[in-house]
Order: C-alpha cells, then structure tokens, then sequence
C-alpha cells in the first residue's frame, strides 16, 4: 500500500507540475555542490557504472539467467512444474517495456537539464533504468530464493535490493534522472515484484 501511494503522489505532482517537484531541484542543487566540493574522477566513473547496470544489456541477461538456474534446479528436485521461473522471467523482460514505455510518453517530462523534448524521446518519468534493474534482479532473486536455503536466500534479497538501489543512486549523481523519476522506478518495480511474490506457487 505505501508503495501504491508514493508512486500515485510523485505520478500525480508530476502530472501537475506540482511542489513536490522542488525536492527534485533541491536534491539535484545538492549533488552538484557535492560533486563539485570533492571533484572525484572515481565517484563520477561509479555513478555511471551503477546507471549503466540499469539497462537491458545487463540486467535481463542476469533476469534470464536466474530464471534458467531456478528452473533447472526445480528439474533436479522433481517439481511439476519445474520450467514456471523460466516463463516469469522472458514474461517480465516482456511487462518492463509495456509499463515504462507508455508512462514515459503520457508524463513526457523533461530530463534535469530542462531540454524540450525531442520527436523521438518518451520522457524521463519513471526511470526505466531503476525499473529495470528493480525487476530485473529483484525477480532473478525471487526466483532463485525458491530453490536454495534461508542464507542463500538472504542474501540473493540483498543483492538485489543493493544493486536496484544503486542504479537509482547513480542515475541520480550522474544527472541523468530526477529524484523522483528513480523513486517512481523504485515503487513500481516493487509493486511488481510484491505481486509476483504472492502469485508463485508456495515451495516447501
């Protein structure tokens, strides 16, 4: 439920132009201070590092590969229906673009730099790069917590979660998103995965 209000607040003051959009620019005036107070080469390599995990070109490799390990594993146990993770993940690769995609054209809200946008652009919100990897990992590791112990799955949990974070975090010091278009990213994907989590058959 927290998850659904905050995403149908920052959609609505998006949607109006609202001032809850001031925290984007606060947030965004801070980062540059302290971008530009350090003047780390290093920092600013990590932020795009982190943003470009986000993107497909990793994050649905790893979405597929959990997918494959999580089936083959329930194929070595003998469940029925062992080959269900490698459908949730080709089926999630397949939803992220079908939920971003349209919302970014709808919203079609410029990026931090305030350019208009082009024939060609969607828009910025939400972030399809946080979305991405929220899904992307958060779903590899739901799948695969099904088929390994309690640690294993711990820890599957917090990688994801760490690494969804990160991609946000960085977008954010890279300057390529606002704020609130990672936290939009961030409660849809969760919204998806909470979903996904109580639909998956229940494994002892």
């Amino acid at each position: 439920m927290l998850l659904g209000v905050v995403l149908v607040v920052v959609s609505w003051q998006v949607a109006v132009d609202g001032p809850l959009l001031g925290v984007d620019r606060w947030v965004r005036h801070a980062v540059h201070e302290v971008r530009a107070g350090l003047h780390s080469a290093l920092l600013n390599r990590l932020g795009e590092a982190l943003s470009d995990l986000g993107g497909g070109v990793v994050a649905v490799p790893v979405l597929f590969l959990g997918g494959a390990v999580a089936a083959w594993r329930e194929f070595r146990a003998g469940v029925a229906r062992w080959w269900l993770p490698g459908v949730v993940a080709v089926l999630t690769a397949g939803l992220i673009p079908l939920l971003v995609v349209p919302a970014k054209a709808w919203f079609a809200r410029p990026g931090p730099f305030g350019l208009p946008l082009a024939a060609d652009q969607w828009g910025w919100y939400p972030s399809g790069h946080t979305t991405t990897a929220t899904l992307g990992y958060g779903v590899a590791a739901l799948l695969l917590a099904r088929t390994v112990g309690p640690r294993d799955r711990l820890l599957s949990a917090a990688g994801a979660a760490l690494l969804a974070a990160g991609v946000g975090l960085g977008l954010a010091w890279s300057d390529y998103h606002w704020l609130l278009d990672v936290v939009a990213g961030w409660c849809l994907g969760g919204l998806v995965l909470l979903g996904l989590a109580r639909w998956l058959p229940a494994r002892r």
